[in-house]
């Protein structure tokens, strides 16, 4: 008693379950292998130590706090 339509929207339901279904099966490990005593990342630098600042420690923290300054709601203009 079952139509075409019914038996299109069956294959079509089991064929969505089927590749959802296999699409889980390819999930890889995505953890890091540690070795001991060695850091595998790149090598950090100072924010200071950019091209803008030049190694000056004390103009990226005065241009740190202006900009933490402007972004304070109480003291913008309107």
């Amino acid at each position: 008693m079952s139509t075409p339509t019914m038996k299109l929207l069956r294959t079509a339901a089991l064929g969505g379950v089927l590749a959802l279904g296999l699409s889980a099966c390819g999930e890889t490990s995505q953890v890091p292998v540690y070795e001991d005593g060695k850091y595998s990342g790149k090598a950090d630098t100072r924010p200071w130590e950019s091209a803008e600042f030049k190694g000056d420690k004390a103009a990226w923290e005065a241009a740190l706090k202006n900009r933490a300054r402007g972004q304070n709601e109480y003291n913008r203009g309107d």
